[in-house]
């Protein structure tokens, strides 16, 4: 009986398709890009604000009186005016940094989104790549049994093993069977799962080993989301401190007079200042909850860079580890797969019995498999060292 050899790899990468592709077309489709956009527009709209020259809009206003008592018949005045909110001294320049440090903070959100939904990806290719291998060596596994059952039963009808052996045989290969259609489900599961997320049925290719450096990179999307949090609650800080009071308001006018009794009507330009002033105290709430979030924006920093160097330290041990064990595991089933191949010839020349082939063609397989897992689980070892150092496909 000849044994059916061979490294598992995930069949179902196309070739070529790399999982920036599928990055692309899962990002088309995720809640984070609608976000994205928002912000987007949040900030240029924010911006406008803080390229006009009024800090509110303006308003019109229109007033008549007649008929003042003690006044002649037929007294009239009527005033038109304009009145223009202005910006406190330096509150304008203040909000233009704040727009502009929150359009950074929008495209640091976008860069996090999109290695946060890379990360997403790389899980989930890792899973069905994982899964189509057992499901592979499965397959492998119940073409082996099938061959040694179709041979054990012409054995029998020979004469030359008992018929309990073709039992035994069959049993192997049904328990055999039902792991294979476990593995069905399971890989089954995990393209749905992949679907999901990209829409495509094609898994992408292994991504390359890299050599983890020794410090978290300063252009990780996270750490440029977190700094870029700090600065835009800065700004917001220098913004709200910018307002301690109502900005003062200039209003243009014209007034019409007419005495009455036959007197022509006399027109006038009128100009005001309303100058507010006592409304610190109103404000003092807004810039001390716009001190809070900036002291948490700042330990949030902190705590992301620590947690970023942790995640990155274990991701290298990790893919460190699982090289090895690949390595150990690719050895280990090569020596199982002679080892079961050498007993199936001591086998078909009648000096191994049937049980001892058995053990050694499942031992062989689960080698088999343990090194299909390995070799998947090094490729997701190096994805995920590549979400680690914030590397986005």
């Amino acid at each position: 009986m000849a044994l059916a050899q061979g490294s598992a790899t995930a069949s179902s990468a196309a070739v070529g398709f790399t999982i920036k592709q599928a990055l692309d077309a899962a990002w088309q489709r995720s809640v984070a890009a609608a976000e994205s956009q928002g912000r987007y527009g949040r900030a240029r709209a924010e911006q406008l604000l803080a390229q006009s020259w009024l800090s509110a809009p303006a308003s019109v206003s229109l007033s008549q009186r007649e008929g003042r008592s003690g006044s002649p018949s037929g007294r009239r005045e009527t005033e038109l005016g304009v009145a223009l909110p202005l910006w406190n001294f330096g509150a304008r320049a203040a909000g233009g940094q704040a727009t502009e440090a929150e359009s950074r903070w929008a495209r640091a959100a976008e860069q996090a989104a999109l290695l946060r939904l890379a990360g997403q990806l790389r899980e989930a290719a890792g899973a069905a790549k994982l899964a189509d291998a057992e499901l592979k060596q499965v397959e492998r596994h119940v073409a082996n049994l099938q061959q040694l059952a179709a041979d054990v039963e012409r054995r029998v009808k020979a004469g030359d093993l008992a018929p309990a052996d073709a039992l035994a045989a069959k049993a192997e290969l049904l328990s055999a069977q039902s792991q294979l259609r476990s593995a069905s489900q399971s890989s089954s599961a995990q393209h749905a799962a992949w679907r999901l997320l990209t829409g495509l049925e094609q898994l992408p290719g292994a991504e390359d080993v890299l050599q983890a450096p020794p410090e978290v990179p300063e252009v990780h999307p996270e750490l440029s989301l977190a700094q870029s949090a700090v600065d835009l609650w800065q700004r917001r800080v220098e913004f709200a401190q910018a307002q301690r009071t109502e900005g003062p308001e200039l209003s243009i006018g014209v007034r019409q007079e007419r005495p009455g009794q036959g007197v022509g009507a006399q027109n006038s330009v009128v100009v005001g200042l309303r100058m507010p002033f006592g409304g610190e105290a109103h404000r003092q709430p807004r810039i001390a909850a716009a001190l809070a979030d900036l002291e948490t924006a700042r330990r949030q920093a902190l705590r992301t860079r620590d947690q970023l160097a942790t995640e990155l330290s274990l991701a290298a041990a990790h893919q460190q580890a699982s090289d090895m064990q690949a390595k150990l595991e690719r050895e280990r089933a090569s020596l199982l797969a002679e080892r079961a191949r050498l007993i199936a010839k001591s086998f078909e020349a009648g000096e191994t019995p049937l049980p001892d082939l058995l053990r050694a063609v499942g031992a062989s397989a689960d080698a088999e498999a343990a090194s299909a897992r390995q070799q998947a689980g090094l490729q997701l070892a190096a994805a995920r060292l590549q979400q680690a150092l914030g590397l986005i496909p």
